[in-house]
């Protein structure tokens, strides 16, 4: 379908709209600046794009993986006796060694090339792992829910609708007309407090000094920095895993092989970028957002242009605190809903990915490795401690469980997964069937 520039800007404001649930939820949860956040969600997407070549349509938002790292640090640093926003910028400067982290793998990819590292990430891995992120993630979405059934079936209810039975532009936006929809019945409903937007400001900087990294270097805790360097640097092995397998999602969901062109290396190198250039602003982590990959299954929609404009308003409206405000006052329930959604999507694509490439089930090893990274990820994510205290750091259940599953791959008999020599199996996508629908 050929996109107008009117449609373009709508469905980029749907891309926006869709990251904004879980991308605004990290400042809330950490203290950091929600304007920086909006501004480099949208310069960490267009500097990924940058770097993998234009040809991913990924957006990157602020990453939960990070979420107990800079509570660990704040944790050191008013022990020592500062204040949690003294003690976050050195949080940033941890995030900023992980996200460089992502430049050693990359390299590994560049040198050994794809058929080599992939051996390690087969579909027996990625695709539980993707079935996981949805699982992990759905909870939080219940939570939301549970403000206001109601409104969050409600937005459900209109995504549904106009996906299914909508035509035109209608069919390929149904995210933002769910959060549009439910959004303003809440309003009317009375449900919204909106003095938050009444008092901010129109105009205004999305950066301040004393929320960066930049900052901690007028009167530096070197001890702190070291202690939150080893903190927070191996949470990046768990942010990489689910790396590869957003990239394995996308790449299904859009039905090329982004894996080998533009390639991992470039796709990590993005992400690692964005997520270190980011921390330096005090912005949280980036990370390659389910969320969107889920508006690109509803929409089929697969221009990644349309992703870059989704950045750029994010980046604009980064320089409005009343817009920032507005957005804050959004229902938790309308965000549960569209998350509902999304959430189920990405683990709708993780049982496709498993399915198409035709994994061996009746082999006791693939039995294994995807239920012990199923249970670990579930298990550790809604259990007592919701982590891994490990003493030096605490690791999240996905991470533990990607690590797990790539580490009994490796080690278990039976390897028979060959990246390249199936290109409908590395992406999980029938070609020919997506060519057809085009036609």
């Amino acid at each position: 379908m050929e996109l107008t520039t009117g449609k373009k800007l709508t469905l980029g404001l749907q891309h926006m709209f869709a990251m904004f649930g879980a991308t605004v939820l990290v400042p809330v949860i950490t203290g950091l600046s929600m304007s920086a956040t909006l501004l480099f969600a949208g310069l960490g997407t267009l500097i990924f794009h940058l770097c993998t070549k234009m040809k991913v349509p990924a957006f990157l938002g602020s990453s939960f993986a990070f979420l107990g790292g800079y509570a660990t640090v704040v944790q050191f640093g008013m022990a020592n006796g500062l204040t949690q926003v003294q003690a976050l910028p050195y949080a940033c400067i941890g995030v900023f060694c992980a996200g460089l982290i992502y430049f050693l793998l990359a390299a590994l990819f560049a040198i050994f090339g794809a058929k080599k590292v992939m051996r390690f990430f087969p579909p027996i891995v990625t695709g539980p792992i993707i079935i996981a992120i949805g699982l992990t993630l759905s909870g939080s979405a219940i939570s939301n829910c549970t403000q206001n059934w109601w409104i969050a079936l409600l937005a459900i209810a209109i995504i549904i609708v106009c996906n299914i039975w909508g035509r035109g532009m209608i069919k390929i936006i149904p995210i933002l007309l769910g959060v549009l929809g439910s959004y303003l019945v809440a309003a009317l409903l009375g449900l919204c407090d909106f003095t938050a937007v009444k008092e901010a400001a129109w105009v205004g900087l999305p950066v301040k000094w004393e929320n960066t990294a930049f900052s901690v270097f007028a009167n530096p805790d070197w001890n702190l920095i070291l202690a939150a360097i080893i903190a927070i640097i191996p949470i990046s092995l768990a942010t990489m895993m689910e790396h590869i397998g957003d990239i394995c999602a996308i790449s299904s969901t859009v039905g090329q092989n982004f894996l080998e062109d533009p390639g991992l290396h470039r796709t990590l190198i993005g992400d690692g970028l964005a997520t270190s250039v980011a921390s330096l602003f005090g912005a949280p982590a980036n990370t390659t957002y389910g969320e969107n990959t889920g508006v690109l299954n509803l929409t089929k929609v697969y221009d990644p242009g349309v992703v870059r404009i989704a950045a750029v308003f994010a980046i604009i409206l980064s320089f409005c605190p009343k817009f920032s405000a507005l957005i804050s006052c959004m229902p938790a329930a309308t965000i549960g809903g569209v998350s509902l959604v999304l959430y189920g999507m990405i683990s709708a694509v993780g049982v496709r990915n498993v399915v198409e490439n035709n994994v061996d089930f009746k082999a006791s090893r693939n039995v294994i490795i995807a239920a012990l990274i199923l249970v670990l990820a579930i298990g550790i994510k809604y259990g007592a401690n919701d982590a891994v205290d490990l003493g030096f750091t605490s690791l999240s259940g996905l991470a533990i469980a990607a690590l797990t599953g790539i580490i009994l791959n490796a080690i278990l008999p039976g390897k028979d997964y060959e990246f390249g020599s199936n290109e409908q199996g590395d992406t999980s996508v029938d070609f020919e069937i997506n060519r057809l629908e085009q036609k």
